[in-house]
Formats: structure tokens, sequence, C-alpha cells
């Protein structure tokens, strides 16, 4: 049955988001465009009005553009800033209406159906509109119509009192090579199409052109669907009375970690970066941050690692409002947990306690790496962001202790009966070797530029095991290691 209420959809087109991202941050007095490098050459992505006054356009060569406009202020793209930027967009245009979607890379779709009167009508509501970007630095087109693609058509070729039959044919949201194509017959507007015979049409062009010119018309409905809100981690609490013993705040801080870890399982996912903020009744602020070494939403042990923190808050004359929330997420599905598994929470417990003393960057492990090179058979890296690998394998015994080669003075290509290594007189009791390692001559490396490499394992009388080697094409003797 109908209601009473037609359906009225707004479209918003940024013609210039990219570049007006820019601008709004660094203003600029002049011709200024964002270049982005396309089929080998360097393209004009987004531009100014200004430099579309002197000539230039998008997809121009930037050399080209360069040589029409000396003056052209020019800096490469950044497309995986504008995602986000029309992300802040549409969450601005929930203003207008809660049915809010995208329209492509640089527009908004909005489902206004009863809500134009909050506004004072619909006039009215399309010149908040424009008021508003025109203050935020946005060039903004408007489009309204009864359906999706009338409102598309009205804002990229019109406005929002444009008849729809004298649009062209391209307002439809067709390909370009259709579109030249029904101009090539003639049909250089809407209503050129629906005044033709459907059946010819649909056999020449198949069905998307009759497909899109029945959802502008509002023959076939086109919904629009709106952007669901990505997860929010965050709580909040504010106190009746001011609060500053630790313990106290600790308590209140059990009370919010557990809905909050309740939300991360209903999510299946883990923080790793936790934010505590304490509002002292002066309106200062202080907050607690923890880097955890792993997706963590147990509240039992994330709790405690926050005792540190606590107690370390100045609290002023009390504090009257704690909000916690998670900062970094990462996924964290469920897993069935065996009496015989072994966990590794005590570990990342361990590391993290430990982090939030030195820093998580600086507990670190070390990892098998695919080389020969003794002193490239492994990396390092952060134990928090890496995992352990069981894939060591050396097919001779290495030392326990490698360090840069320091060289002793010895002749011969022979191992010695002594030599002298930090200031220390060695005798040699056994020798076993040579073991001959190449250089790996596809990475540069600076210390292999001797070439070959003969190693001996040396048993000194005086209890020193060292790793020694010789260098036949660079003749010299040198101690890179030292035996447990």
């Amino acid at each position: 049955m109908f209601d009473g209420i037609r359906k009225r959809v707004v479209s918003m087109w940024f013609p210039r988001l990219a570049s007006d991202r820019v601008l709004r941050a660094r203003p600029v007095n002049g011709p200024f465009a964002l270049t982005l490098k396309a089929d080998n050459a360097e393209r004009i992505y987004c531009l100014n009005q200004a430099a579309e006054r002197v000539g230039l356009s998008r997809s121009m060569s930037f050399a080209d553009a360069r040589a029409f406009c000396p003056d052209l202020i020019s800096q490469p793209a950044r497309p995986d800033l504008d995602r986000p930027f029309l992300a802040a967009l549409r969450r601005w245009a929930t203003r207008y209406c809660p049915w809010v979607g995208y329209e492509g890379a640089d527009g908004l779709v909005l489902d206004v159906s009863g809500a134009a009167h909050l506004w004072g009508g619909e006039s009215e509501m399309l010149a908040d509109m424009r008021a508003r970007a025109t203050r935020a630095g946005l060039e903004l087109r408007l489009g309204l119509g009864e359906t999706r693609g009338a409102a598309w058509a009205r804002a990229h070729f019109g406005d929002e009192n444009t008849t729809l039959t004298e649009l062209p044919v391209a307002a439809l949201r067709l390909g370009d090579q259709m579109v030249t194509a029904l101009q090539r017959l003639g049909l250089r507007r809407i209503g050129d199409l629906t005044a033709a015979a459907r059946a010819p049409l649909a056999r020449r062009f198949g069905p998307d052109l009759m497909l899109r010119l029945d959802q502008a018309m509002g023959h076939v409905s086109e919904p629009t669907t709106p952007e669901s809100e990505p997860p929010h981690y965050a709580i909040r609490m504010s106190l009746p009375e001011p609060i500053g013993l630790t313990e106290d705040v600790m308590g209140i801080t059990a009370r919010l970690l557990t809905p909050l870890c309740d939300k991360l399982k209903a999510q299946e996912m883990g923080a790793r970066s936790l934010c505590l903020t304490l509002r002292r009744v002066d309106q200062g602020c202080q907050q607690v941050e923890l880097r955890l070494a792993a997706p963590m939403r147990d509240p039992h042990r994330i709790l405690p690692l926050f005792e540190r923190g606590v107690g370390a808050i100045d609290a002023g004359f009390g504090i009257d409002q704690i909000r916690f929330e998670a900062t970094l997420v990462e996924p964290l599905p469920v897993q069935q947990i065996g009496s015989r598994q072994t966990s590794p929470d005590q570990l990342n417990d361990l590391i993290t306690r430990i982090g939030t003393r030195i820093g998580l960057e600086n507990v670190q492990r070390f990892l098998p790496a695919d080389s020969h090179i003794p002193e490239h058979a492994f990396s390092i890296a952060p134990a928090a962001y890496s995992r352990p690998e069981s894939g060591w394998y050396a097919p001779r015994p290495r030392p326990l202790r490698l360090f840069p080669p320091e060289a002793i003075s010895v002749t011969g290509s022979q191992p010695p009966a002594q030599f002298r290594w930090r200031r220390m007189r060695l005798t040699v009791g056994r020798t076993i070797g040579p073991e001959r390692i190449a250089p790996e001559w596809w990475l540069p490396d600076d210390n292999w530029r001797s070439g070959l490499r003969d190693y001996w394992k040396v048993d000194t009388r005086e209890g020193r095991r060292l790793w020694l080697f010789y260098t036949p094409q660079n003749p010299g003797w040198f101690v890179q290691g030292e035996f447990a």
C-alpha cells in the first residue's frame, strides 16, 4: 500500500575529491594538479579549477601539462588516502539521513525519503549541503530524484531541476564505447532512447542498456544500501564522585575491561594495543598505553599489566571519568583448548611486561635464514611481532658467539702454532678443518670482498676454542667466533 511518502534520493558528487583533500591542508594560489603513473607515464590524476582554466584536463600527460602551464604546482596523488577521506564525508552526510552509501570512488548516495521536512524542505536541505561543503573547501555537485540513477544523472550532467529526458545518454552510467555507438545512431539524449523501440536496442546493445534506462526511469528498483559502521572498541564511565586511589582506578578499569573483552570476543578480535584515559576534575587527561605481545581478550590477563602504569598516574584533585579503548585490534578466532596443548600465554605476558619497561621492539628473538654464510644464517626480529621457527640446521658446528672478523698477524695457509689475539698469546692444541665457504656473489657484501674463506676450529691450550678463517685469494688470517 502506498504510505504517502515518495522515495527521494540525493547524489553527492565530489569531482575534485583528491585535490580538495590536499588543498584543504595546504592551500595553493594558482594551477595545481595531482599526478599518478599510468601506462608508463605520469598523468594528471586530479586538478583544481585554476588548472582547468588554463587548458589542463585529467589523464593529460604531465609533460604536456608542464609545457602548457610552466607555473603548474604538482605533487604525487595518494589514492590510498582518498578512500578514508570519503569515509569521513560519509559519516558527515549521516546528519541528513541514516541511509548513506558510496557511489563510486568520489561520490555518495543518500536516501532522504521522509527526512527533507526536518530541514524545511528539499531546497533548504540541498542549500545546507552546498554551504557546508563550501565552508569545508570542497566542490560539491548535487542531484535529486526519485531513483538512484536519476539523482546520479542530475549530479553529473545537470542539476536537481533538470528534466531527465534532456540529459545525454552518458548520464545513464554507460560505458564509453556504448555511448559512442548510440551517438553515431543519432541517440544523443535519454529522451531519444525512451522514444525508440526497445527490442532493436536490446538486440544490438544487450540488456545493460535497457536495465540502466529502466533504473533511471524508476521501472526497475535500485536499492540504496547504507555502509555499516565498523566496530568501535571503546567504553567509558563517568563517576559521580572523584577518585584518586590506585585500587579504585584498577577496580573501575576491571569493570570496563570485561564488557570491552566481551565485544572483542563477539567479533573474534583480539587487542594488540590498549589505551586507558583518565580525566581529572581540572579537565586534564592522563593516559596509560599498553602494547601487547600477542592479540589478547582475556580480562584476567590484561588487568595486571596495567598496574605499573596506573600506579604512576598523578590523580591531582581526583578523576571523574575513565575511558578504555582498544586502539589496535587483530583477528583472533576462537580455538579449541586441550589439555595436551602448550599455551604460549605465559611467554607473551612476560614479553608484554618487559616491553612496557624497555619497549616491545627491544625484546627480540633469532630466526633462521636460508644462507650458508655464517653471519647471514639468522635474522633478528621483535618477539612481539614474530613467531618462533624450528628450521635451524647447520651441517657443521657453529660457534656460540659470532663477531666481526678480527685480523691476526699470521703467515702461511695452515693454522699457526702460536698467535696473539686481543692482547693474549695463545698456543694451538688441536685444529679441525678446513671448511671452505664461498661468498654469495649475487648479494653485495663488503665483508666478503676478500673472496673464499677456509674456516678452522682451533682449540688452544689456554682454554679458548676459536673459529679462524684464512682467505687464500687475499692472504690473511682472521678470528670470527668463539665456541662454548
